[in-house]
């Protein structure tokens, strides 16, 4: 497609122009998946280059190196020793010892490493099944423990992170050791421990204050994501607990079994729950987004009067806690409640949205979506008033009194000058806000927990009834808590494949918004 110059581009009007950018949105996406396979293609050449140099330079430092290097390739911190540097010399020996130590104990690395059958379809995680046997002492059947799958699971991928910490710090304390035999052959000084305890109190502060932080975004962060993911692989439910009953790695039955769109099958209660949740997020985020953007400038506008006490009153509603707030809000639109007697009696609400055994708006799965993106409203308005009115007041007045002058309109304004700038201060909080949203447990749970609207099409799936108005958080949250199968292993598929839309949406808008892509007209 031929692309206009800029004067062409101008003459046209705006569906002719909203056309032209249609086209060439859809005539780019080809040059974009091309972009996407050599950019993928580039990254894995890459890795296998940087693993290649890798296994090169290690080569070339065992067989260029002095005996002191050498001996390092096997005694942790021995090139640290013999160089002076005494402190290193210590942790890297001690990380060696308690490794070592580890590894080979009794009950130790290697033990829960045997212990996990890692990824051999239909074998068990744990290899001694706990069960009931008769004691001659109490005359009468007890327990005798066996393994615990969950606890192999963990002490294993334990021990394999374990293990490439180790293979980590093996590489690096070989590549100190060369570069300090390079050192002193240039008849350079080499750090002392002082100088490196100097060093991270001064120009590596920010390494020693970000260690605690970055060990405990492994420790309860990186760590419960990949445990989830191994699950997925799993028979983890009530029936296969790990305990009394050992549960086992299954390959990608699971996969197949969520995503089965036949007869019977989860895709369906999948595809629906994921569809209405991304409805949910976009109407979410964004009628907060520009009603509360609204009432910050209907507020902010000259004339109107007691400006606190509006901004305060809307506060207010934020500042109940939404256990109360909610559960009260979904009572008020009941048929029963004051609201929803009140839209019955003056006969507001159509036929078609009452239910023939109930009256009540949280009884059809339109009025009950409808209300819950209503509610949330209600919610969310004064959350971006605040943020609105604060951003609102550093916009330069020169920009409108300049666009006065030249004619504009306030609604060109806003589009030209107002809704810019807003987007490019909010647009990393509106996409945090969208990734909110997809997992927003609590509007949806106490707002519609008593009033479980059930999707006849779809009826029981992973062990739950699916409601019309679930996200799959809920759906989560229904078959592992308030479900007696406790589907664990579905659950953690689902929390990946959730992982997976939110990255993929991330990426996108991440790349699109002012935010990133024009920061220097905002300086």
């Amino acid at each position: 497609m031929k692309k206009l110059n800029d004067l062409d581009y101008l003459k046209l009007n705006k569906f002719k122009a909203f056309l032209y950018k249609l086209k060439l949105f859809f005539c780019a996406i080809p040059a974009w998946l091309k972009n996407l396979v050599l950019a993928v293609v580039s990254f894995f050449k890459r890795v296998l280059t940087g693993i290649k140099n890798e296994f090169v330079d290690i080569a070339t430092t065992f067989s260029k190196g002095n005996w002191a290097v050498k001996l390092s390739f096997f005694i942790f911190g021995f090139g640290n020793f013999y160089y002076g540097q005494i402190l290193r010399g210590i942790l890297f020996l001690l990380f060696e010892v308690v490794f070592v130590g580890y590894m080979f104990v009794p009950s130790g690395g290697i033990y829960w490493l045997s212990k996990g059958n890692w990824f051999n379809k239909g074998a068990t995680v744990g290899t001694v099944q706990g069960g009931f046997q008769y004691n001659e002492l109490y005359d009468t059947d007890v327990w005798v423990a066996g393994d615990d799958s969950v606890k192999v699971m963990l002490y294993g991928l334990l021990t394999i992170i374990f293990i490439i910490a180790f293979v980590y710090t093996w590489r690096l304390q070989v590549k100190q050791c060369r570069i300090c035999m390079n050192i002193t052959a240039k008849g350079k000084k080499i750090k002392s421990g002082k100088d490196d305890l100097r060093s991270l109190l001064d120009d590596q502060f920010h390494k020693t204050l970000l260690s605690l932080p970055l060990f405990g975004i492994l420790a309860f962060t990186v760590l419960p994501i990949i445990y989830m993911v191994l699950v997925a692989f799993t028979s983890y439910d009530a029936a296969h607990d790990g305990y009394a009953n050992l549960f086992s790695w299954v390959g990608l039955e699971n996969f197949n079994e969520l995503l089965d769109f036949g007869k019977g099958g989860l895709g369906l209660a999948f595809g629906e729950i994921l569809a209405w949740t991304l409805m949910w997020a976009f109407f979410a985020t964004f009628t907060n987004y520009f009603l509360g953007m609204f009432v910050a400038i209907m507020i902010n506008k000259k004339g109107i009067r007691i400006k606190k006490f509006w901004r305060t009153i809307l506060v207010m509603t934020i500042a109940i806690p939404q256990f109360v707030s909610l559960l009260y809000v979904a009572k008020l639109f009941d048929g029963s409640g004051i609201i929803g007697k009140l839209l019955l009696d003056w006969n507001l609400i159509p036929d078609s949205m009452l239910a023939a055994s109930q009256q009540s708006l949280w009884q059809n799965p339109v009025s009950a979506k409808i209300l819950l993106i209503v509610i949330n409203i209600w919610i969310g308005i004064p959350y971006i008033m605040l943020m609105a009115t604060g951003i609102l007041m550093n916009i330069p007045q020169d920009l409108y009194e300049s666009s006065r002058i030249d004619g504009a309109k306030p609604w060109q304004q806003y589009t030209k000058i107002t809704l810019p700038y807003m987007m490019f201060v909010m647009g990393p909080y509106l996409l945090t806000s969208f990734v909110g949203n997809l997992n927003n447990f609590n509007v949806i749970y106490l707002l519609t927990q008593n009033n479980q609207l059930i999707n006849t099409e779809i009826g029981t799936a992973g062990g739950v009834s699916v409601c019309y108005t679930d996200l799959l958080i809920t759906w989560l949250y229904k078959m592992t808590l308030n479900s007696a199968e406790s589907k664990y292993y579905l659950a953690s598929i689902i929390g990946i494949l959730v992982f997976v839309v939110v990255a993929i949406l991330s990426l996108i808008v991440y790349n699109v918004i002012p935010s990133t892509r024009n920061e220097e007209d905002y300086k």
